[in-house]
C-alpha cells in the first residue's frame, strides 16, 4: 500500500478497499451497469455498507438508495461506499455530512460535511462543492479526501489528489492544481495571517482513490501517468519545494 501519514485515524480504516466483501460487491456494481443501471432498475446505489450508519435519522439498509437531500450520519466501526450521479464517496466512521440537490435528483451540488471524513471522486461537471465548517472547495472533475476534526475546534482538512479546484478559508482563497495530492488546512484561527495552510498528506491511500474512481468509470491522474509522484502534500510528482504550494503564494 503507498505510503501514508496517520492522524487521529487507525491502519484499519484505510484498508476498506482490501476486504473481499467490498472486492465482491464493487465487482457486482461494475457487471451490472454501474449508477446509470441501479437507477434504471431501481437498485440500490449502496456498494458496500458495515456497521450503523443513519439515513435522515433511520438506520440505512443495503437495499435503500441514497439521493441528494439526504443526510447520512455514520456510527463507531462503520462505513459506507456509495454512488451518486457519476460521483462516488466512500464515508468513514464518526461522520455527518449532507448531500445537497443540484441541477437533477442524482447530481450532487453540495457535500456538507460537518464532522468526520470523506473520500470522493467527481466526474466532471460545474457548480459543485464540498464546504465543512472552516474551508469551501469548488469541484470539477477531480478526487479528493476531506476530513473535519471535531476535537481540534473543526478544523479542516482538504487533499486534492488530483485535478483543479478553488479553495477558500476565511479571507484567504486560491486554485489547486494537482497532479498528486495537495493539501491544505482550512484554519479556525489565523495562523501566521492565514486561514488557509499548506498540510503533509494524511488519512487517506492512493489505492482508496482508484477504487472509488473505477466505481464510476474514471481513473486516477497517476493511473494515467503510470507512476506515483511524491506524497508530501504540495501536489506534483517530482520533489517541490515548500514554496511551491498555492496556499504559499498568496498575496
Amino acid at each position: 500500500m503507498t505510503q501514508h501519514l496517520l492522524l487521529g485515524r487507525t491502519e484499519a480504516e484505510l484498508l476498506w478497499f482490501r476486504r473481499r466483501s467490498f472486492l465482491t460487491a464493487a465487482a457486482g456494481w461494475t457487471a451490472m451497469g454501474g449508477f446509470g443501471a441501479a437507477l434504471a432498475q431501481q437498485r440500490s446505489n449502496i456498494v458496500e455498507l458495515r456497521g450503523d450508519v443513519l439515513l435522515n435519522g433511520a438506520r440505512l439498509t443495503p437495499q435503500q438508495q441514497i439521493q441528494t437531500g439526504d443526510s447520512i450520519e455514520t456510527g463507531p466501526g462503520a462505513y459506507l461506499v456509495c454512488v451518486i450521479g457519476n460521483s462516488s464517496f466512500m464515508v468513514r466512521q464518526g461522520t455527518r455530512m449532507t448531500v445537497e440537490r443540484g441541477a437533477t435528483l442524482n447530481a450532487v451540488s453540495v457535500l456538507r460535511l460537518l464532522t468526520g471524513a470523506v473520500a470522493s471522486v467527481w466526474g466532471r461537471g460545474t457548480s459543485r462543492q464540498i464546504v465543512t465548517p472552516t474551508l469551501t472547495a469548488g469541484i470539477r472533475g477531480t478526487g479528493v479526501y476531506t476530513e473535519v476534526f471535531s476535537d481540534q475546534n473543526y478544523r479542516s482538512y482538504f487533499c486534492n489528489c488530483y485535478g483543479t479546484v478553488d479553495v477558500g478559508a476565511g479571507t484567504d482563497k486560491t486554485v489547486s492544481q494537482s497532479v498528486y495530492h495537495q493539501s491544505f488546512w482550512g484554519e479556525t484561527e489565523p495562523r501566521n495571517g492565514r486561514f488557509l495552510t499548506p498540510a503533509q498528506a494524511i488519512n487517506h491511500t492512493d489505492e482508496e482513490l482508484e477504487y472509488l474512481a473505477r466505481l464510476v468509470e474514471e481513473r486516477t491522474a497517476w493511473q494515467i501517468a503510470g507512476r506515483r509522484g511524491v506524497k508530501d502534500g504540495i501536489g506534483y510528482m517530482e520533489q517541490q519545494p515548500p514554496a511551491m504550494h498555492p496556499a504559499m503564494r498568496m498575496n
